[in-house]
């Protein structure tokens, strides 16, 4: 994936801009988008603002029927597949699937998260919001890396939240291990 220059959009979208305004002149046919947690809150819209301009939507997901239930009233090509983000093994297996399903990659939406949730380790040790929300799609990532390398005009986008606001990044203790534990801090 070759790099570009990041140059501030001038627009006149805003935060309450809908998915269906910004999309209105793009076309999307052909296109392939992989969306973490689409199929719920933004990550809904987001995947049904993307099949409505003709986009395929792979919707990877915990929860098969939770998914299957939401996405059902989603006209276009909107598919699901398994993925923890929270299981090193289950991202992979889902990035093996997709890289020998897929002949392109279009976009990457990294936008599923968990939130404010009881201190539960993950993985090696891993607190489990920092694990999921960040290490997970970092892993999922890297690891569809080679298919969005070879689509001109791949993006890779990664949604967040001004929760950040409320902890400082703990590099010397960046998994909560020490001290009481404070899932908001956490989160942040």
């Amino acid at each position: 994936m070759a790099k570009s220059e990041q140059i501030p959009v001038n627009s006149n979208f805003h935060r309450q801009s809908t998915g269906q305004e910004v999309l209105a002149d793009i076309d999307l046919n052909g296109k392939v988008a992989i969306v973490t947690g689409g199929y719920s809150g933004i990550g809904l819209e987001t995947t049904r603002a993307l099949a409505a301009k003709g986009a395929t939507v792979i919707v990877p997901a915990r929860s098969m029927q939770k998914a299957t239930e939401n996405l059902a009233a989603i006209p276009g090509t909107v598919q699901t597949a398994t993925l923890d983000l929270s299981d090193l093994p289950s991202v992979y297996a889902f990035a093996h699937q997709m890289k020998s399903e897929l002949s392109r990659l279009d976009l990457l939406i990294n936008n599923a998260g968990i939130m404010a949730n009881p201190e539960t380790r993950i993985g090696p040790g891993w607190e489990s919001q920092f694990g999921t929300n960040h290490l997970g799609h970092f892993a999922l990532t890297t690891a569809l890396m080679p298919l969005l390398s070879s689509t001109t005009g791949a993006r890779v986008i990664s949604l967040s939240s001004t929760a950040h606001k409320m902890s400082d990044i703990r590099w010397d203790d960046i998994h909560f291990t020490a001290g009481t534990y404070n899932k908001w801090q956490a989160y942040g």
